[in-house]
């Protein structure tokens, strides 16, 4: 396992997902929950802008590696998926939703594993949609977090608004995705077919 400065902010990436979570659980400290609110969504800020920095370091030093493309969307989907996991038990975002947007997650990475295997990886490969939906996404769990007025920004319903446009667009980009590699699957199974008639 290579290890260097981008893999190592990955890994702060993956530890720091256990805060955003836990802040919530904490024992009773005399904090109130904006201040727990506050302090997760810092937290999760921290963590998103670590996915961005390991990013950019591994391309400038030229420091990728095939660990690094494996861990860094592994980090990412744990991140999204334990922040929707808490806001769900906080009552902040329909069950629905988390299962749509974590159900596509665990649906396009097969997906996309299984293209890997058979070297049509570029044809799943991420759409304008998809950073659309990453992006609404990203904006729309701190404030689902923070779950209060900040600068005059109702946090509560902006949020739900940027996690439903998410939710959104994950259908859509999920049916893009589909049917590009479609075509694959297609041919993939009538030569599965042919094999077991042999």
């Amino acid at each position: 396992m290579p290890f260097n400065i981008p893999i190592l902010l990955t890994w702060l990436r993956v530890a720091l997902i256990p805060l955003v979570v836990g802040v919530f659980y904490l024992p009773d400290l005399g904090f109130t929950t904006l201040q727990l609110g506050l302090a997760s969504t810092i937290i999760f800020i921290v963590a998103a802008v670590t996915d961005w920095f390991d990013g950019f370091l591994a391309r400038r030093w030229n420091q990728t590696s095939a660990f690094g493309a494996f861990l860094d969307p592994v980090a990412d989907k744990l991140m999204v998926a334990g922040a929707l996991l808490v806001l769900v038990h906080l009552g902040r975002v329909d069950p629905i939703i988390a299962f749509v947007i974590i159900g596509r997650e665990i649906a396009i990475s097969a997906l996309r594993e299984w293209m890997a295997q058979i070297g049509a990886s570029k044809s799943v490969a991420v759409s304008s949609i998809g950073k659309i939906k990453t992006t609404a996404q990203m904006v729309a769990i701190p404030m689902l977090l923070y779950y209060g007025d900040l600068l005059g920004i109702n946090t509560r319903f902006w949020g739900q608004v940027l996690l439903l446009i998410a939710a959104v667009l994950t259908v859509w980009s999920m049916f893009y995705y589909l049917r590009k590699a479609w075509p694959l699957i297609k041919e993939s199974t009538a030569v599965s077919g042919e094999n077991n008639k042999e």
